[in-house]
């Protein structure tokens, strides 16, 4: 049975944090409010997530899918401090993700899709090395910090300069980096890593701009090992009717990558080994609507399911001004 974690807010408005093994209906872990707090606890006592619940206990059972219809579900973590969680992620890690970034640069620049191949074959070949050794690194940008990170059924925001505002449904891993700098793995979660295809597509060196968009998390903060084989379900519905849905594959047996090879080559650097930082890592996609020639507008509703996750993660379209231009000189 798979452990998940929610964050959300009780009928009166209070923070709590369920637990739940088995279909939508969870348990209150007693004296917890935020999964943060619990995973520095778990360190601390070096002991694992699932042990540290059973000494919890747990309390009255909880209907997740009332709590996600009235937006009680928070993000599966959060800090005190926004700036102290660092979004990232790593990019060509899944078989056939080179063939959709080079649909979408088919019409631009052919030495961009070049590289891309280039940088997925060399996945391909040395992306899931041997116990103990060191694969190849993998493409890897930079997204945010806190701020960025969207809740459930919250709008996604897309600034009003952006040319595209597109999904891209996959996992992230959450991790806690603990006192003496260990990344400590506390699960992971569906995401929605939006960007603006248009602005890559223009040329590849914008993947750094088109990248920096907030995502949404969540609901649930999957504890364990990742299942090899998971298949999931995207769409995007525009006045209640689906104008694309289509099916995606993640999990190590549909990645050129292993999941330590890409923590690996992330926290092989001292910056992210900061201890109490929280790091958000996006672990690619195969599977966009902008390649198969989708737009969206204000309004359109992303929803992305996969099991072993039990709820969808579902986020309307929102456009929002851009910051005043300029900059003042002192």
């Amino acid at each position: 049975m798979s452990l998940r974690l929610i964050q959300m807010l009780d009928t009166g408005g209070a923070r709590l944090v369920a637990a739940a093994t088995v279909g939508t209906t969870a348990r209150r872990i007693k004296g917890a409010t935020s999964v943060y707090a619990l995973a520095s606890e778990a360190i601390s006592a070096n002991t694992t997530l699932p042990a540290l619940l059973d000494k919890h206990g747990y309390g009255e059972e909880i209907d997740l899918a009332e709590a996600l219809r009235h937006k009680r579900i928070l993000t599966p973590v959060d800090h005190s401090d926004s700036a102290r969680v660092l979004l990232t992620g790593t990019g060509l890690t899944h078989l056939g993700s080179a063939d959709a970034r080079d649909r979408m640069h088919a019409n631009a620049h052919s030495s961009d899709a070049s590289d891309s191949m280039k940088m997925f074959r060399m996945g391909l070949e040395g992306g899931k090395p041997a116990a103990g050794q060191v694969g190849v690194q993998p493409e890897w940008f930079y997204k945010g910090d806190g701020r960025s990170i969207i809740a459930p059924e919250s709008p996604l925001l897309s600034p009003e300069f952006a040319a595209d505002a597109g999904e891209e449904p996959e996992l992230a891993g959450i991790y806690l980096i603990a006192a003496d700098g260990t990344p400590c793995r506390l699960g992971f979660t569906l995401a929605n890593e939006f960007s603006d295809h248009i602005m890559e597509r223009t040329n590849y060196l914008y993947l750094a701009h088109s990248k920096l968009r907030c995502a949404s998390l969540g609901p649930e903060l999957l504890v364990g090992e990742l299942p090899a084989d998971i298949h999931g379900t995207a769409r995007i519905t525009r006045g209640g009717q689906a104008i694309w849905q289509k099916p995606f594959l993640t999990g190590e047996a549909n990645m050129s990558h292993h999941v330590r090879n890409l923590e690996h080559h992330h926290f092989k650097y001292d910056l992210f080994r900061r201890p109490g930082d929280v790091h958000v890592h996006f672990f690619g996609t195969a599977t966009l609507s902008f390649s198969d020639g989708i737009r969206t507008q204000p309004g359109d509703v992303f929803e992305i399911e996969a099991q072993p996750f039990l709820l969808p993660l579902r986020n309307p379209l929102k456009t929002v001004a851009a910051p005043p231009a300029g900059v003042r000189v002192l």
